[in-house]
């Protein structure tokens, strides 16, 4: 067997990988995904290592698809796995030079978010579902280190208050999306054994606190997810009113507006053209069984037919 790089084959010279430019070899890498970079490239040599670092091959930080497999969703909650999440944050954030947009992350911490907020001055998009330890202290830097903002998702970030949400609306002002899902707190079967107990319970209770603030410093979003929420019709009329661009509206699973609420609500919305109701559907095979009796009240105040029989 020859040497892995240089030498002689028997149709001429062997390549030499460890050669090649560091443009050839960042181009070459750019059309790696992430995944593929981080879990290859970087440990051949060092030039290969220092192309992975370039500027421009770390102007985006997407894990988001690493997060689809059901199997690993557990071990997501530990502490090790948000210290690893941090860490290569961090690493993107210094490798970026300033010039990172995208960050779509979840289970990273105060600290690293903290980090990216004081060296990502053209952040656009961010996006840290599920990120149990990140508090208001770090998003506060955010909205004013970031003043690009367009698209945030703090949908399952507990420890976010609707002070962070105003500090959002106010110093970012091209923000046209935000994100503030809940989970679902009406059948929480779904995540148990994978999110810890006492966080499922540890629900935001503020919603309506949180609209009010949206409609009020928030006046130009387009786009706006509050599924599972326990926005009331009151903080559904504050939202309307203040957030008349809005085109899509996503309120599934918020059990406590109505359908006369929320016709009420946007009736002067005219701009919006998808909205996604709190209907509920809950199979036959469950339907009389005790768990779900209270099923039968959502089905009355949203007239949706689901379960008659």
């Amino acid at each position: 067997m020859g040497d892995k790089s240089g030498g002689e084959t028997e149709s001429g010279p062997r390549p030499d990988w460890a050669e090649l430019t560091h443009e050839c070899l960042t181009n070459i890498l750019s059309r790696l995904t992430l995944e593929h970079r981080w879990t290859g490239p970087m440990f051949v040599c060092k030039s290969w290592l220092q192309a992975s670092r370039d500027p421009c091959l770390n102007s985006v930080f997407d894990l988001e698809t690493r997060f689809d497999s059901a199997a690993e969703l557990a071990r997501c909650w530990t502490p090790d796995f948000e210290r690893r999440i941090d860490a290569m944050l961090r690493s993107v954030v210094d490798w970026s030079e300033g010039s990172l947009t995208e960050i779509r992350v979840r289970h990273c911490s105060d600290g690293s978010l903290s980090y990216a907020a004081e060296r990502c001055p053209n952040l656009q998009v961010l996006s840290i579902k599920s990120s149990q330890n990140v508090t208001d202290q770090s998003i506060a830097k955010i909205a004013s280190g970031c003043p690009k903002l367009k698209e945030v998702d703090i949908s399952y970030c507990y420890e976010i208050s609707h002070e962070s949400i105003a500090l959002l609306g106010q110093k970012c002002p091209d923000l046209r999306m935000l994100k503030r899902n809940l989970m679902n707190w009406l059948d929480p079967s779904q995540h148990t054994g994978i999110v810890p107990e006492e966080y499922l319970n540890a629900i935001p209770q503020d919603a309506d606190s949180e609209a009010a603030v949206i409609g009020k410093f928030m006046p130009h979003l387009l786009h706006l997810e509050l599924r599972f929420s326990k926005l009331s019709a009151k903080g559904l009329v504050l939202i309307s009113e203040g957030c008349l661009d809005l085109e899509y509206l996503d309120l599934s699973g918020c059990a406590n507006v109505t359908s006369r609420d929320i016709g009420n609500a946007t009736a002067n919305m005219k701009s919006l053209n998808n909205i996604k109701k709190p209907n509920f559907y809950i199979p036959r095979s469950v339907f009389h069984t005790e768990r779900y009796g209270h099923w039968r009240l959502y089905d009355e105040r949203f007239q949706t037919d689901v379960f008659r029989i």
